[in-house]
């Protein structure tokens, strides 16, 4: 049996990785294709942790540093759970042949928990093992927009400012322009449907392969 491919999005908040995650989900669907879509940090007790301690309802160290790095401890734990778990991984859906879609991946940690040479190095190696997706679609969008898709939301997390994406935004350029696997970088202010289209181009040409 073929596997399934893991495909990544990545992108600052409101870059629209979620809408395009699910248009392809939907297309990969249409084309009597098995696919889900999964984010993280996870539905799993450890991802509904993080989900908590970013609204603030269950508190952590107060210092930005001090967030960013129990963040990228509990993030990287979540993250060997989503993998490897027995009921809902995501090795379990691909290895049945199954595509998994998933907003965000190890390159979120870099980009979130990051501040500085050290506290990088610091989050490298805590995700020094998990494997490369397939590919990561990485949707580059203006801090300056993003925070104005953000406005209506009803609740923004600790990280939804301008200056922690501003600093996120710095974070995933370093990371794409050194990253060498499988990547896709795109304009996120491009149409939806425009981004859609060459996305399940580039996913279409990889299934196959």
């Amino acid at each position: 049996m073929k596997k399934g491919l893991f495909v990544v999005f990545e992108g600052i908040d409101g870059s629209g990785t979620s809408t395009q995650a699910s248009l392809l989900r939907e297309r990969l669907l249409l084309d009597e294709e098995h696919a889900i879509t999964t984010s993280e940090p996870s539905e799993g007790p450890l991802g509904n942790l993080i989900r908590q301690a970013m609204k603030g309802r269950v508190r952590f160290a107060n210092g930005k540093e001090e967030f960013d790095q129990q963040m990228a401890y509990l993030f990287a734990a979540d993250r060997h759970d989503h993998l490897h778990n027995e009921i809902d991984g995501v090795f379990k859906f691909i290895n049945a042949g199954t595509h998994v879609i998933s907003t965000r991946y190890f390159f979120s940690s870099l980009a979130y928990h990051s501040h500085d040479k050290e506290s990088f190095e610091f989050v490298r190696n805590l995700n020094a093992r998990f494997p490369d997706p397939s590919i990561v679609i990485y949707l580059d969008n203006p801090v300056e927009l993003s925070i104005e898709r953000m406005a209506n939301r009803a609740h923004k997390d600790k990280y939804e400012n301008f200056e922690k994406l501003k600093e996120v935004s710095q974070n995933y350029k370093k990371i794409f322009s050194e990253y060498k696997g499988e990547l896709l970088k795109l304009d996120a202010r491009l149409d939806p449907n425009s981004l859609h289209q060459i996305i399940y181009s580039k996913i279409r040409a990889i299934a196959n392969e």
